[in-house]
């Protein structure tokens, strides 16, 4: 549980696989202290899985010079130092920050910096929970950052990207949120405020077509129009993509599929798919309508030719691009 910041907290805990948002924090906190006079000579950095906890505690205890704030940034080190196989020199380096961090001085800001989720059971982050002068807060990255890139582009840029856009955008950057990032700026800037950003400014500035066409592709699949999904198959080639991508994002697709259709079956609305598979509702209406061209029978059917195929591809007992064929030959109807 995250809990506010007590007035003048001392040491900070960022962590989370969000490595984007916590940079975002440190930035924000690095630029409090530099205006304060002879900032540079008051700021530390440390790699925590090199640096001796006695020189990190130097540091952070030290008296500023010439100033009334000492900023320490130490990366990875929590983490460190309660893995598994830290062994004596670990349980000795949790022992001296648990003993440190609540006495540390007024003057003191000293961030850990963690680039994955600490346990919910870790000393030192229950330590920041709890102590008045600790402060937590984990980010994490979405499974689906449709929402997240929706965010973004209000609150932080002040600009508006359609729905449909966004989803596009979430397709092509997964889960690679400073990917989203630098394009959401890239379409921003070429929109320059005209109009939102649309899917078909995604289309042009970013690899998006593939992914439009994949799920093109899938839908003629789905509606038995097999002609036209090796259309949009052989189009995908001519764009040089590479065939064992192209299998992989119709291996994602049929999984969606096969989810959805599942959660249909057991009496599920067609509503409640995005949140029952983590995708953004406009995601999980375009599956509700290509669930229901297949039965739950047929989609394990496909899933587990997919899976087939991918295990030959893997082990050379077939190419990738001959595996489309004989998968589209199947498919097709």
């Amino acid at each position: 549980m995250t809990k506010s910041p007590s007035a003048s907290p001392t040491f900070y805990v960022f962590h989370g696989d969000d490595d984007l948002r916590v940079e975002e924090e440190v930035t924000k906190l690095r630029a409090k202290i530099s205006t304060a006079p002879n900032a540079e000579l008051n700021t530390a950095e440390f790699d925590g899985t090199q640096t001796p906890i006695s020189e990190i505690l130097g540091a952070a205890m030290a008296y500023p010079f010439l100033s009334d704030k000492r900023l320490v940034v130490v990366r990875d080190l929590l983490a460190w130092v309660t893995r598994k196989g830290a062994g004596e020199t670990g349980k000795k380096a949790v022992e001296a920050l648990l003993d440190a961090l609540p006495a540390l001085p007024d003057w003191t800001r000293l961030i850990f910096w963690e680039r994955e989720k600490l346990s919910d059971s870790n000393k030192l982050l229950k330590l920041a929970q709890t102590d008045p002068h600790g402060f937590e807060k984990v980010y994490i990255v979405p499974k689906d950052s449709t929402e997240w890139i929706l965010k973004r582009a209000r609150e932080v840029y002040n600009a508006e990207i359609e729905p449909a856009a966004a989803v596009a955008l979430a397709s092509v950057t997964g889960t690679d949120l400073r990917g989203a990032d630098n394009e959401l700026l890239k379409l921003i800037v070429y929109v320059n405020g005209e109009h939102p950003i649309r899917e078909s400014d995604v289309a042009l500035l970013t690899p998006y077509v593939a992914e439009a066409n994949t799920f093109q592709m899938v839908d003629a699949l789905a509606e038995g129009r097999g002609k036209a999904a090796l259309t949009y198959l052989y189009r995908l080639l001519e764009q040089q993509e590479d065939p064992f991508s192209i299998l992989g994002m119709i291996n994602r697709q049929f999984r969606l599929l096969l989810m959805a259709r599942d959660h249909l079956d057991r009496g599920g609305s067609p509503k409640e798919i995005g949140s029952a598979l983590s995708v953004h509702p406009f995601v999980g209406e375009k599956l509700a309508k290509q669930s229901r061209a297949f039965t739950g029978a047929q989609l394990e059917k496909i899933y587990r030719s997919l899976q087939d195929y991918d295990v030959k591809i893997k082990t050379g007992q077939i190419e990738a691009g001959l595996a489309l064929d004989l998968l589209f030959a199947g498919l097709a109807r």
